[in-house]
């Protein structure tokens, strides 16, 4: 098949719907292998962090602090810890990706295959997906292992992970696209996906707080991931889950139209 017979065959893919299941494979493998390559930071790292954060707590004030929702207070702790550690892994896999992209220059060699945007947008979120869940099934089975908890709905965590990775994922796409450097990368990070893991009921029950600051926390999209993996783990939470699982999904959705709209246009990323 020539060059022309390629690019024929590629743009009537394109028109009649059908996926380019070669490419998006081929995309959502290097995403994978980009952050398996370096595993001792982007697996084993988390694992550390998420330990330490567990510990600290454990030790400062979890005698002290007494049951919350029914269950002592490490094992209201351990589902956020879980979930923050998730999305935070999805949303720098998906981000650093293309920045880094960008900055060397080479993000061109993604756009120029017969990929439409749906697979651009699918395979992005593949690599943050398995790296956020990857993490997450490290940190439950030292969970389990050290602190022997276990899980009480299987289904709704695994759920509310694989939604939860989905959705800073896509954020991670999306502050990719509009970032040029990695300080605007940071800047998110720091001032937006931070605040909003800790922020979101991580360290505490929303009913402890004050009216305004518990209205507002539920519209918090992370606040029903945190809510979602804590009834998933310990039968307990503070809104049900299944409105959890309607707004997270909505969310996913939403950004994810946004970044597919943006792969379209090539906005901030072809020059």
């Amino acid at each position: 098949m020539n060059t022309e017979q390629t690019q024929n065959f590629a743009m009537g893919t394109r028109r009649f719907g059908r996926v380019n299941w070669l490419g998006l494979h081929a995309l959502a493998d290097r995403e994978v292998r980009r952050f398996l390559v370096v595993w001792t930071q982007t697996l084993a790292a988390p694992l550390v962090t998420a330990g330490l954060f567990l510990a600290v707590f454990s030790l400062a004030i979890g005698p002290a602090r007494g049951e919350v929702l029914g269950v002592p207070f490490i094992a209201f702790l351990a589902p956020g810890i879980l979930m923050m550690t998730v999305i935070q892994n999805s949303f720098a896999n998906t981000s650093s990706s293309i920045v880094i992209a960008k900055v060397q220059g080479n993000i061109v060699d993604t756009l120029m295959p017969p990929l439409s945007a749906t697979e651009l947008v699918l395979g992005y979120l593949a690599g943050g997906v398995v790296r956020g869940l990857l993490v997450g099934g490290v940190v439950l089975l030292a969970v389990w292992l050290f602190l022997g908890q276990t899980v009480a709905h299987p289904v709704w965590l695994l759920l509310f992970l694989t939604l939860g990775a989905a959705f800073l994922g896509a954020i991670g796409i999306a502050a990719g696209i509009i970032s040029n450097k990695f300080d605007q990368i940071a800047a998110i990070t720091n001032f937006i996906v931070v605040p909003l893991s800790f922020l979101s009921g991580t360290f505490y029950s929303i009913a402890s707080l004050p009216p305004a600051l518990e209205v507002a926390s539920r519209f918090n999209p992370v606040f029903y991931l945190i809510d979602g993996a804590r009834y998933g783990m310990i039968g307990a939470s503070d809104a049900p889950p299944a409105l959890g699982l309607a707004v997270v999904t909505a969310a996913t959705v939403g950004v994810s139209a946004l970044c597919w709209r943006w792969f379209r246009t090539g906005y901030r990323l072809k020059p």
